[in-house]
Protein backbone atom coordinates (compact mmCIF):
# COMPACT_ATOMS: atom_id res chain seq x y z
CA UNK A 1 0.00 0.00 0.00
CA UNK A 2 1.06 3.82 -0.76
CA UNK A 3 1.31 6.05 2.12
CA UNK A 4 -1.51 7.55 1.12
CA UNK A 5 -3.75 5.30 0.69
CA UNK A 6 -2.56 4.12 4.17
CA UNK A 7 -3.21 7.40 6.03
CA UNK A 8 -6.44 7.63 4.21
CA UNK A 9 -7.54 3.77 5.83
CA UNK A 10 -6.32 4.83 9.16
CA UNK A 11 -8.33 8.20 9.37
CA UNK A 12 -11.20 6.32 7.79
CA UNK A 13 -11.17 3.81 10.73
CA UNK A 14 -10.63 6.58 13.24
CA UNK A 15 -13.98 8.32 12.02
CA UNK A 16 -15.72 5.43 12.03
CA UNK A 17 -14.64 4.36 15.52
CA UNK A 18 -15.83 8.02 16.66
CA UNK A 19 -19.41 6.93 15.48
CA UNK A 20 -19.56 3.25 16.41
CA UNK A 21 -18.37 2.89 20.10
CA UNK A 22 -19.77 6.51 21.41
CA UNK A 23 -22.92 5.20 23.92
CA UNK A 24 -23.16 1.59 22.75
CA UNK A 25 -25.81 0.57 25.22
CA UNK A 26 -28.16 3.70 24.63
CA UNK A 27 -30.62 1.73 22.84
CA UNK A 28 -32.16 -0.51 24.31
CA UNK A 29 -31.81 -4.04 23.24
CA UNK A 30 -34.16 -5.44 20.28
CA UNK A 31 -35.48 -8.75 20.77
CA UNK A 32 -33.49 -10.06 18.10
CA UNK A 33 -30.35 -9.01 20.03
CA UNK A 34 -31.85 -10.76 23.07
CA UNK A 35 -32.67 -14.20 21.72
CA UNK A 36 -29.34 -13.60 20.13
CA UNK A 37 -28.03 -13.23 23.51
CA UNK A 38 -29.85 -16.25 24.66
CA UNK A 39 -28.73 -18.31 22.27
CA UNK A 40 -25.22 -17.26 23.06
CA UNK A 41 -25.91 -18.05 26.61
CA UNK A 42 -26.78 -21.82 26.01
CA UNK A 43 -23.57 -22.04 24.03
CA UNK A 44 -21.25 -20.65 26.85
CA UNK A 45 -23.06 -23.14 29.15
CA UNK A 46 -23.52 -26.06 27.84
CA UNK A 47 -20.60 -25.89 25.22
CA UNK A 48 -21.96 -26.16 21.91
CA UNK A 49 -24.86 -24.68 19.10
CA UNK A 50 -27.76 -26.45 18.34
CA UNK A 51 -28.60 -24.72 14.76
CA UNK A 52 -32.54 -24.58 14.41
CA UNK A 53 -33.98 -24.47 10.80
CA UNK A 54 -36.80 -22.72 12.10
CA UNK A 55 -35.12 -19.15 13.69
CA UNK A 56 -31.93 -17.54 14.94
CA UNK A 57 -29.72 -18.47 11.90
CA UNK A 58 -26.22 -19.63 11.79
CA UNK A 59 -23.45 -20.09 14.28
CA UNK A 60 -20.93 -17.68 13.75
CA UNK A 61 -22.38 -14.78 15.65
CA UNK A 62 -22.06 -17.03 18.97
CA UNK A 63 -19.03 -19.15 18.26
CA UNK A 64 -17.17 -15.69 17.42
CA UNK A 65 -18.57 -13.59 20.55
CA UNK A 66 -17.90 -16.64 22.92
CA UNK A 67 -14.21 -16.12 21.70
CA UNK A 68 -14.67 -12.17 21.82
CA UNK A 69 -15.99 -12.48 25.74
CA UNK A 70 -13.40 -14.87 26.58
CA UNK A 71 -10.60 -13.05 25.26
CA UNK A 72 -11.74 -9.76 26.91
CA UNK A 73 -12.09 -11.71 30.40
CA UNK A 74 -15.89 -11.87 31.45
CA UNK A 75 -16.89 -13.89 33.94
CA UNK A 76 -19.92 -15.31 32.95
CA UNK A 77 -22.90 -14.75 31.16
CA UNK A 78 -24.90 -12.50 33.82
CA UNK A 79 -21.67 -10.09 34.03
CA UNK A 80 -21.98 -9.58 29.95
CA UNK A 81 -23.39 -6.69 28.88
CA UNK A 82 -24.85 -4.41 26.11
CA UNK A 83 -21.28 -2.76 24.97
CA UNK A 84 -19.61 -5.87 25.04
CA UNK A 85 -21.79 -7.90 22.79
CA UNK A 86 -22.29 -4.87 19.92
CA UNK A 87 -18.65 -4.48 20.36
CA UNK A 88 -18.68 -7.56 18.12
CA UNK A 89 -20.20 -5.75 15.13
CA UNK A 90 -18.62 -2.47 15.73
CA UNK A 91 -15.24 -4.76 14.89
CA UNK A 92 -16.84 -6.36 11.83
CA UNK A 93 -18.16 -3.28 10.47
CA UNK A 94 -14.73 -1.69 10.97
CA UNK A 95 -13.94 -5.27 9.14
CA UNK A 96 -15.48 -3.69 6.01
CA UNK A 97 -12.67 -1.06 5.97
CA UNK A 98 -9.89 -3.06 6.42
CA UNK A 99 -10.52 -5.40 4.18
CA UNK A 100 -10.31 -2.04 1.27
CA UNK A 101 -6.72 -2.87 0.84
CA UNK A 102 -7.19 -6.06 -0.99
CA UNK A 103 -9.35 -4.33 -3.75
CA UNK A 104 -7.44 -1.31 -3.90
CA UNK A 105 -6.13 -1.86 -7.71
CA UNK A 106 -8.81 -3.08 -8.75
CA UNK A 107 -11.47 0.46 -7.51
CA UNK A 108 -7.62 2.46 -7.87
CA UNK A 109 -6.34 3.80 -4.52
CA UNK A 110 -8.02 7.04 -4.56
CA UNK A 111 -11.52 5.41 -4.65
CA UNK A 112 -10.98 2.87 -2.06
CA UNK A 113 -9.87 5.93 0.13
CA UNK A 114 -13.09 7.56 -0.51
CA UNK A 115 -14.88 4.32 -0.12
CA UNK A 116 -13.21 4.39 3.34
CA UNK A 117 -14.86 7.34 4.33
CA UNK A 118 -18.13 6.34 3.24
CA UNK A 119 -18.47 3.15 4.79
CA UNK A 120 -17.30 4.98 7.76
CA UNK A 121 -20.06 7.21 7.60
CA UNK A 122 -22.77 6.08 5.99
CA UNK A 123 -25.83 6.11 8.58
CA UNK A 124 -26.80 2.31 7.86
CA UNK A 125 -23.71 0.72 8.37
CA UNK A 126 -23.13 2.54 11.79
CA UNK A 127 -26.92 1.94 12.72
CA UNK A 128 -26.27 -1.74 12.31
CA UNK A 129 -22.55 -1.99 13.24
CA UNK A 130 -24.35 -0.81 17.17
CA UNK A 131 -26.57 -3.70 16.48
CA UNK A 132 -26.39 -7.73 18.22
CA UNK A 133 -27.72 -9.27 14.93
CA UNK A 134 -26.03 -11.38 12.45
CA UNK A 135 -26.25 -8.78 9.05
CA UNK A 136 -23.21 -7.10 9.56
CA UNK A 137 -21.12 -10.63 9.45
CA UNK A 138 -22.99 -11.69 6.54
CA UNK A 139 -21.60 -8.36 4.64
CA UNK A 140 -18.08 -8.83 5.99
CA UNK A 141 -18.35 -12.72 4.82
CA UNK A 142 -19.20 -11.76 1.60
CA UNK A 143 -16.84 -8.83 0.96
CA UNK A 144 -14.34 -11.26 1.70
CA UNK A 145 -15.00 -13.60 -0.70
CA UNK A 146 -15.30 -11.32 -3.36
CA UNK A 147 -11.97 -9.39 -2.23
CA UNK A 148 -10.33 -13.23 -1.88
CA UNK A 149 -11.34 -14.10 -5.48
CA UNK A 150 -10.27 -11.04 -6.56
CA UNK A 151 -6.70 -11.64 -5.56
CA UNK A 152 -7.42 -14.80 -6.89
CA UNK A 153 -8.08 -14.12 -10.40
CA UNK A 154 -4.66 -11.07 -9.97
CA UNK A 155 -2.43 -14.15 -8.63
CA UNK A 156 -3.57 -17.06 -9.42
CA UNK A 157 -2.63 -18.27 -6.00
CA UNK A 158 -4.13 -21.15 -4.22
CA UNK A 159 -4.36 -19.41 -1.13
CA UNK A 160 -6.62 -17.12 -2.01
CA UNK A 161 -8.89 -19.68 -3.27
CA UNK A 162 -9.16 -21.68 -0.12
CA UNK A 163 -9.83 -18.43 1.77
CA UNK A 164 -12.57 -17.57 -0.88
CA UNK A 165 -14.08 -20.85 -0.34
CA UNK A 166 -13.59 -20.49 3.37
CA UNK A 167 -15.52 -17.40 3.49
CA UNK A 168 -18.49 -18.56 1.45
CA UNK A 169 -18.76 -21.12 4.31
CA UNK A 170 -18.97 -18.43 7.15
CA UNK A 171 -21.21 -16.68 4.68
CA UNK A 172 -23.74 -19.74 4.82
CA UNK A 173 -23.17 -20.47 8.27
CA UNK A 174 -24.22 -16.69 9.44
CA UNK A 175 -27.38 -16.66 7.42
CA UNK A 176 -29.58 -18.48 5.07
CA UNK A 177 -29.81 -15.50 2.82
CA UNK A 178 -26.23 -15.97 1.46
CA UNK A 179 -27.74 -18.05 -1.28
CA UNK A 180 -29.03 -14.49 -2.92
CA UNK A 181 -25.49 -13.52 -3.02
CA UNK A 182 -24.00 -16.34 -4.43
CA UNK A 183 -26.50 -15.93 -6.90
CA UNK A 184 -25.61 -12.41 -7.66
CA UNK A 185 -22.14 -12.85 -7.68
CA UNK A 186 -22.57 -15.48 -10.22
CA UNK A 187 -24.86 -13.74 -12.60
CA UNK A 188 -22.44 -10.93 -12.44
CA UNK A 189 -19.77 -13.34 -13.68
CA UNK A 190 -21.41 -14.29 -15.97
CA UNK A 191 -22.92 -11.00 -17.50
CA UNK A 192 -19.39 -9.45 -16.72
CA UNK A 193 -17.84 -12.55 -19.03
CA UNK A 194 -20.98 -11.59 -22.09
CA UNK A 195 -20.11 -7.94 -21.87
CA UNK A 196 -16.26 -8.73 -22.09
CA UNK A 197 -16.84 -10.76 -25.17
CA UNK A 198 -18.95 -8.06 -26.83
CA UNK A 199 -16.76 -5.46 -26.57
CA UNK A 200 -13.91 -7.88 -27.83
CA UNK A 201 -11.73 -7.11 -24.49
CA UNK A 202 -9.60 -9.61 -22.87
CA UNK A 203 -8.36 -7.05 -20.45
CA UNK A 204 -10.08 -8.68 -17.71
CA UNK A 205 -11.14 -12.29 -18.58
CA UNK A 206 -11.27 -14.61 -15.77
CA UNK A 207 -8.93 -17.74 -15.58
CA UNK A 208 -8.82 -20.46 -13.12
CA UNK A 209 -7.50 -23.58 -12.37
CA UNK A 210 -9.92 -26.44 -12.16
CA UNK A 211 -7.51 -28.09 -9.09
CA UNK A 212 -7.65 -24.61 -7.08
CA UNK A 213 -11.42 -24.53 -7.39
CA UNK A 214 -12.21 -28.21 -6.14
CA UNK A 215 -10.00 -26.86 -2.84
CA UNK A 216 -12.27 -23.94 -2.79
CA UNK A 217 -15.15 -25.64 -2.57
CA UNK A 218 -13.68 -28.20 0.24
CA UNK A 219 -12.42 -25.47 2.18
CA UNK A 220 -16.03 -23.95 2.15
CA UNK A 221 -17.53 -27.47 2.96
CA UNK A 222 -15.39 -28.20 6.04
CA UNK A 223 -16.49 -24.70 7.04
CA UNK A 224 -19.97 -25.11 6.95
CA UNK A 225 -19.67 -28.99 8.58
CA UNK A 226 -17.68 -27.66 11.54
CA UNK A 227 -19.24 -25.09 12.23
CA UNK A 228 -23.12 -26.42 11.69
CA UNK A 229 -22.46 -29.51 13.57
CA UNK A 230 -20.86 -27.35 16.39
CA UNK A 231 -17.47 -28.98 16.39
CA UNK A 232 -18.72 -32.43 15.86
CA UNK A 233 -21.10 -32.48 18.79
CA UNK A 234 -24.43 -32.18 16.04
CA UNK A 235 -24.59 -34.46 13.64
CA UNK A 236 -27.75 -33.11 12.19
CA UNK A 237 -26.80 -29.71 12.15
CA UNK A 238 -25.11 -29.73 8.22
CA UNK A 239 -28.61 -31.45 7.23
CA UNK A 240 -30.14 -28.95 9.19
CA UNK A 241 -28.30 -26.13 7.00
CA UNK A 242 -30.32 -27.50 3.99
CA UNK A 243 -33.58 -28.70 5.67
CA UNK A 244 -33.74 -24.48 6.63
CA UNK A 245 -34.75 -23.28 3.06
CA UNK A 246 -38.43 -25.07 3.53
CA UNK A 247 -39.35 -22.51 6.22
CA UNK A 248 -37.64 -20.09 5.10
CA UNK A 249 -39.41 -20.33 1.50
CA UNK A 250 -42.75 -20.45 3.27
CA UNK A 251 -42.10 -17.11 4.84
CA UNK A 252 -40.65 -15.33 1.89
CA UNK A 253 -44.07 -16.20 -0.16
CA UNK A 254 -46.13 -14.31 2.55
CA UNK A 255 -46.46 -16.43 5.52
CA UNK A 256 -44.89 -13.63 7.90
CA UNK A 257 -45.94 -9.99 9.73
CA UNK A 258 -42.44 -8.94 7.56
CA UNK A 259 -44.30 -8.44 4.53
CA UNK A 260 -43.53 -4.96 2.65
CA UNK A 261 -43.69 -3.65 -0.76
CA UNK A 262 -40.82 -3.59 -3.12
CA UNK A 263 -39.54 0.08 -2.25
CA UNK A 264 -39.18 -0.61 1.38
CA UNK A 265 -35.54 -0.50 1.20
CA UNK A 266 -34.80 2.36 -0.86
CA UNK A 267 -37.37 4.95 0.66
CA UNK A 268 -35.39 4.25 4.26
CA UNK A 269 -31.70 4.99 2.01
CA UNK A 270 -32.91 7.46 -0.55
CA UNK A 271 -35.92 9.32 1.41
CA UNK A 272 -37.18 8.85 4.67
CA UNK A 273 -39.16 11.60 6.67
CA UNK A 274 -42.45 10.06 8.87
CA UNK A 275 -43.49 13.33 9.41
CA UNK A 276 -41.41 13.54 13.08
CA UNK A 277 -37.76 14.24 13.33
CA UNK A 278 -35.15 15.32 10.53
CA UNK A 279 -35.00 14.22 7.10
CA UNK A 280 -32.97 11.03 6.33
CA UNK A 281 -31.03 10.27 3.03
CA UNK A 282 -28.04 8.48 1.74
CA UNK A 283 -28.79 9.37 -1.77
CA UNK A 284 -25.81 10.90 -2.38
CA UNK A 285 -24.67 7.21 -1.65
CA UNK A 286 -27.05 6.01 -4.56
CA UNK A 287 -26.13 8.83 -7.27
CA UNK A 288 -22.72 8.51 -6.94
CA UNK A 289 -22.88 5.11 -6.84
CA UNK A 290 -25.01 4.92 -10.89
CA UNK A 291 -22.35 7.44 -11.69
CA UNK A 292 -19.02 4.87 -11.05
CA UNK A 293 -21.36 2.05 -12.85
CA UNK A 294 -21.59 4.15 -15.83
CA UNK A 295 -17.92 5.25 -15.46
CA UNK A 296 -16.99 1.68 -15.63
CA UNK A 297 -19.04 0.61 -18.32
CA UNK A 298 -18.14 3.43 -20.96
CA UNK A 299 -14.39 3.43 -19.03
CA UNK A 300 -14.05 6.93 -18.59
CA UNK A 301 -12.85 8.45 -15.63
CA UNK A 302 -11.56 4.88 -14.10
CA UNK A 303 -8.24 5.10 -15.11
CA UNK A 304 -6.51 3.76 -11.91
CA UNK A 305 -8.70 0.81 -11.25
CA UNK A 306 -9.95 -2.42 -13.47
CA UNK A 307 -13.18 -1.80 -15.02
CA UNK A 308 -14.16 -5.00 -15.70
CA UNK A 309 -13.62 -5.35 -11.25
CA UNK A 310 -15.97 -2.33 -11.39
CA UNK A 311 -18.61 -3.71 -13.43
CA UNK A 312 -19.01 -7.25 -11.91
CA UNK A 313 -19.26 -5.13 -9.44
CA UNK A 314 -21.77 -2.66 -10.81
CA UNK A 315 -24.23 -5.66 -12.14
CA UNK A 316 -23.79 -7.65 -8.76
CA UNK A 317 -24.93 -4.72 -6.72
CA UNK A 318 -27.81 -3.48 -9.05
CA UNK A 319 -28.72 -7.59 -9.75
CA UNK A 320 -29.02 -8.01 -5.60
CA UNK A 321 -30.75 -5.11 -5.18
CA UNK A 322 -33.86 -5.98 -7.61
CA UNK A 323 -33.44 -9.91 -5.21
CA UNK A 324 -33.96 -8.12 -2.26
CA UNK A 325 -36.14 -5.42 -3.42
CA UNK A 326 -38.50 -8.24 -5.32
CA UNK A 327 -38.55 -10.29 -1.91
CA UNK A 328 -41.80 -9.60 -0.52
CA UNK A 329 -40.36 -10.49 3.10
CA UNK A 330 -37.75 -7.84 4.19
CA UNK A 331 -36.30 -6.26 7.40
CA UNK A 332 -34.26 -3.31 6.82
CA UNK A 333 -31.18 -4.76 8.36
CA UNK A 334 -31.06 -7.14 4.97
CA UNK A 335 -30.60 -3.48 2.62
CA UNK A 336 -26.78 -4.09 3.92
CA UNK A 337 -25.89 -6.72 1.46
CA UNK A 338 -27.11 -4.50 -1.25
CA UNK A 339 -25.82 -1.15 0.08
CA UNK A 340 -22.50 -1.89 0.80
CA UNK A 341 -21.80 -2.67 -2.90
CA UNK A 342 -23.47 0.72 -3.86
CA UNK A 343 -20.71 2.02 -1.04
CA UNK A 344 -18.11 0.54 -2.91
CA UNK A 345 -19.19 1.75 -6.75
CA UNK A 346 -19.94 5.62 -4.81
CA UNK A 347 -16.07 5.67 -3.74
CA UNK A 348 -15.40 5.34 -8.14
CA UNK A 349 -17.95 7.34 -8.55
CA UNK A 350 -16.54 9.92 -6.35
CA UNK A 351 -13.58 9.99 -8.49
CA UNK A 352 -15.18 9.56 -11.80
CA UNK A 353 -17.17 12.86 -11.57
CA UNK A 354 -13.71 14.78 -10.45
CA UNK A 355 -11.97 13.51 -13.56
CA UNK A 356 -15.19 14.45 -15.65
CA UNK A 357 -14.03 18.11 -14.40
CA UNK A 358 -12.28 19.50 -17.01
CA UNK A 359 -11.33 23.16 -14.94
CA UNK A 360 -9.23 22.96 -11.70
CA UNK A 361 -11.28 25.26 -9.93
CA UNK A 362 -14.08 22.92 -10.60
CA UNK A 363 -12.54 20.31 -9.44
CA UNK A 364 -11.97 21.46 -5.88
CA UNK A 365 -15.08 22.77 -5.57
CA UNK A 366 -16.95 19.12 -6.33
CA UNK A 367 -14.52 17.93 -3.80
CA UNK A 368 -15.39 20.51 -1.38
CA UNK A 369 -18.74 19.80 -1.97
CA UNK A 370 -18.06 15.17 -2.07
CA UNK A 371 -16.80 16.68 1.57
CA UNK A 372 -19.81 18.16 2.43
CA UNK A 373 -21.95 15.86 1.35
CA UNK A 374 -19.54 13.22 4.00
CA UNK A 375 -19.88 15.40 6.86
CA UNK A 376 -23.31 15.08 6.31
CA UNK A 377 -23.91 11.72 6.02
CA UNK A 378 -21.94 11.34 9.22
CA UNK A 379 -24.44 13.68 11.41
CA UNK A 380 -27.07 11.42 9.84
CA UNK A 381 -25.15 8.67 11.30
CA UNK A 382 -24.70 9.69 14.92
CA UNK A 383 -28.45 10.87 15.11
CA UNK A 384 -28.90 7.52 13.58
CA UNK A 385 -26.82 5.67 16.41
CA UNK A 386 -27.13 8.17 19.58
CA UNK A 387 -29.88 10.74 19.04
CA UNK A 388 -32.34 8.93 17.66
CA UNK A 389 -31.29 5.33 18.58
CA UNK A 390 -34.20 3.69 19.33
CA UNK A 391 -36.88 6.41 17.66
CA UNK A 392 -39.58 5.56 15.07
CA UNK A 393 -38.45 8.92 13.22
CA UNK A 394 -34.88 6.66 12.98
CA UNK A 395 -35.93 4.90 8.81
CA UNK A 396 -33.25 1.95 10.62
CA UNK A 397 -35.51 1.31 13.76
CA UNK A 398 -37.59 -1.39 12.95
CA UNK A 399 -39.79 -2.98 15.92
CA UNK A 400 -37.27 -1.69 18.59
CA UNK A 401 -37.79 -2.40 22.33
CA UNK A 402 -39.37 0.83 23.22
CA UNK A 403 -36.83 2.57 26.22
CA UNK A 404 -39.87 2.42 28.83
CA UNK A 405 -38.47 -1.45 29.20
CA UNK A 406 -35.37 0.16 31.21
CA UNK A 407 -38.10 1.89 33.93
CA UNK A 408 -39.91 -1.50 34.32
CA UNK A 409 -35.67 -2.96 35.01
CA UNK A 410 -34.70 -0.17 37.26
CA UNK A 411 -38.18 -1.22 39.31
CA UNK A 412 -37.37 -4.98 39.00
CA UNK A 413 -33.83 -4.13 40.28
CA UNK A 414 -35.01 -1.97 42.84
CA UNK A 415 -37.50 -4.22 44.74
CA UNK A 416 -34.97 -7.03 44.33
CA UNK A 417 -32.28 -4.89 46.16
CA UNK A 418 -35.55 -5.48 49.06
CA UNK A 419 -35.79 -8.68 49.03
CA UNK A 420 -33.57 -10.56 51.54
CA UNK A 421 -33.75 -13.20 48.43
CA UNK A 422 -31.92 -10.50 46.39
CA UNK A 423 -31.13 -12.23 42.80
CA UNK A 424 -32.63 -15.73 43.92
CA UNK A 425 -35.57 -13.26 43.85
CA UNK A 426 -38.41 -15.55 42.14
CA UNK A 427 -39.66 -13.71 38.70
CA UNK A 428 -42.42 -15.06 37.13
CA UNK A 429 -43.31 -14.12 33.21
CA UNK A 430 -46.22 -14.64 31.48
CA UNK A 431 -47.44 -13.55 28.22
CA UNK A 432 -47.58 -14.57 24.36
CA UNK A 433 -44.48 -16.53 23.11
CA UNK A 434 -43.91 -13.98 20.69
CA UNK A 435 -44.13 -11.03 23.29
CA UNK A 436 -41.24 -11.47 25.39
CA UNK A 437 -38.79 -9.76 23.63
CA UNK A 438 -35.56 -8.99 25.33
CA UNK A 439 -37.01 -9.90 28.74
CA UNK A 440 -34.86 -12.95 29.03
CA UNK A 441 -31.50 -10.75 28.68
CA UNK A 442 -32.64 -7.90 31.02
CA UNK A 443 -33.40 -10.85 33.62
CA UNK A 444 -30.28 -13.00 32.90
CA UNK A 445 -28.82 -11.13 36.63
CA UNK A 446 -31.19 -13.24 38.45
CA UNK A 447 -31.27 -17.33 38.85
CA UNK A 448 -35.01 -18.21 39.45
CA UNK A 449 -36.93 -16.59 36.35
CA UNK A 450 -39.42 -18.48 34.70
CA UNK A 451 -41.86 -18.15 30.97
CA UNK A 452 -45.18 -18.68 30.43
CA UNK A 453 -47.45 -18.32 27.54
CA UNK A 454 -50.37 -18.07 29.22
CA UNK A 455 -51.54 -17.56 32.71
CA UNK A 456 -49.68 -19.77 34.84
CA UNK A 457 -52.12 -22.37 36.86
CA UNK A 458 -49.85 -20.97 40.02
CA UNK A 459 -49.21 -17.36 39.14
CA UNK A 460 -47.86 -15.98 42.33
CA UNK A 461 -44.26 -15.47 43.04
CA UNK A 462 -42.59 -12.45 44.62
CA UNK A 463 -42.62 -10.54 41.55
CA UNK A 464 -44.84 -10.81 38.17
CA UNK A 465 -44.27 -9.48 34.78
CA UNK A 466 -47.87 -10.16 33.07
CA UNK A 467 -48.92 -9.39 29.66
CA UNK A 468 -51.72 -6.73 29.31
CA UNK A 469 -53.28 -8.48 26.92
CA UNK A 470 -54.38 -11.52 29.70
CA UNK A 471 -56.21 -9.01 31.79
CA UNK A 472 -54.92 -11.00 34.76
CA UNK A 473 -56.05 -8.81 37.79
CA UNK A 474 -53.08 -10.31 39.76
CA UNK A 475 -53.90 -8.29 42.84
CA UNK A 476 -57.64 -8.65 43.37
CA UNK A 477 -56.74 -11.18 46.08
CA UNK A 478 -54.74 -8.65 48.01
CA UNK A 479 -51.50 -10.87 47.93
CA UNK A 480 -49.73 -8.40 45.20
CA UNK A 481 -49.60 -5.23 43.99
CA UNK A 482 -50.03 -3.73 40.18
CA UNK A 483 -47.50 -1.38 40.32
CA UNK A 484 -47.78 0.11 36.76
CA UNK A 485 -48.08 -0.42 33.04
CA UNK A 486 -44.75 -0.73 30.92
CA UNK A 487 -44.35 -0.51 27.14
CA UNK A 488 -41.86 -3.10 25.81
CA UNK A 489 -42.47 -2.58 22.27
CA UNK A 490 -45.05 -0.78 19.88
CA UNK A 491 -48.81 -1.69 21.09
CA UNK A 492 -47.38 -4.49 23.68
CA UNK A 493 -47.84 -3.92 27.35
CA UNK A 494 -47.17 -5.79 30.38
CA UNK A 495 -47.99 -4.84 34.10
CA UNK A 496 -45.90 -5.26 36.85
CA UNK A 497 -46.86 -7.52 39.82
CA UNK A 498 -45.37 -7.54 43.16
CA UNK A 499 -46.25 -9.08 46.71
CA UNK A 500 -47.50 -6.27 48.69
CA UNK A 501 -45.22 -6.72 51.99
CA UNK A 502 -42.27 -6.17 49.34
CA UNK A 503 -43.63 -3.30 47.53
CA UNK A 504 -44.42 -1.39 51.02
CA UNK A 505 -41.14 -2.09 51.80
CA UNK A 506 -39.55 -0.74 48.66
CA UNK A 507 -42.02 2.64 48.95
CA UNK A 508 -40.71 3.33 52.36
CA UNK A 509 -37.26 4.07 51.47
CA UNK A 510 -36.69 6.16 48.23
CA UNK A 511 -33.19 5.70 48.24
CA UNK A 512 -33.48 2.18 47.62
CA UNK A 513 -34.50 2.98 44.26
CA UNK A 514 -31.75 5.14 43.19
CA UNK A 515 -28.41 3.03 44.52
CA UNK A 516 -26.61 1.11 41.39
Amino acid sequence: MTRALTLGLLLAVIAALALRCPQLAVRPMHNDEGLNAIKLRTLWEKGSYQYDPQEFHGPTLPYITLAWVKLTGVADFAQLNEIQLRAVTVIFGLGLILLLPLVADGLGPRATICTAFLTAVSPAMVFYSRYYIHEMLLVFFAFLALAAGWRYTRSRKIGWALLAGAAMGLMQATKETFVLTLAAAGAALALTALWNRASESNLDKFQYNVKHIIAALIAWFVVVIVLFSSFFTNAQGPLDSVRTYLPWLHRVGGASPHIHPWGFYLERVVFFHPGKGPIWSEGLILGLAIVGAVAAFLRRGIAEGRAGFVRFLAFYTFILTVIYSGIDYKTPWCLLNFWHGMILLAGVGCLALIHWLRALSLKFAMSFGLLAGAAQLACQAWQAGVTYASAPANPYVYAQTAPDILNLMERVNGVARMNTQKDQMVIKVMAPESEYGPLPWYLRGFAHVGFWGELAPDPYASVLIVSTKFGATLDAKGTHVMTGIFELRPQVFFELYVESNLWNSYVSVPKARTQP
